[in-house]
């Protein structure tokens, strides 16, 4: 009885190391998609065209085309449109001031459509 406590002891341990993994990935996915928010935010102020926009997208999901599908795939996903996103010529062709003040007045986590 005692050694099957034990075995139940550390299959837990085992259970509760995966979720603070997974909580981890969780969290580092969460600061990607508000990258990725934040950034679509800024395009859109600026008046991004929406085929613009649909290249960005495209470009990124055909780079991303190649590995397995799953967990770290969505990881790179949302990565490479942040990093995308963030090269858009949009966003370097406006004045540093701007852009600033724009992003210190506004909410970046509301959206509104």
């Amino acid at each position: 009885e005692l050694q099957q406590k034990v075995e139940e002891t550390e299959l837990l341990k085992m259970e509760l190391q995966m979720l603070e993994t997974e909580r981890v990935r969780l969290s580092l996915v969460e600061e990607k998609l508000m990258d990725v928010l934040q950034l679509l935010q800024q395009l859109r102020d600026l008046n991004i065209s929406k085929r613009a926009l649909g290249k960005i997208l495209l470009s990124t999901l055909e780079s991303c085309s190649d590995p397995q599908p799953g967990k770290a795939q969505l990881f790179e996903v949302l990565d490479t449109l942040q990093q995308e996103l963030a090269a858009c010529e949009l966003l370097h062709k406006q004045p540093l001031e701007q852009a600033q003040s724009r992003r210190s007045l506004s909410n970046p986590l509301v959206i509104s459509c």
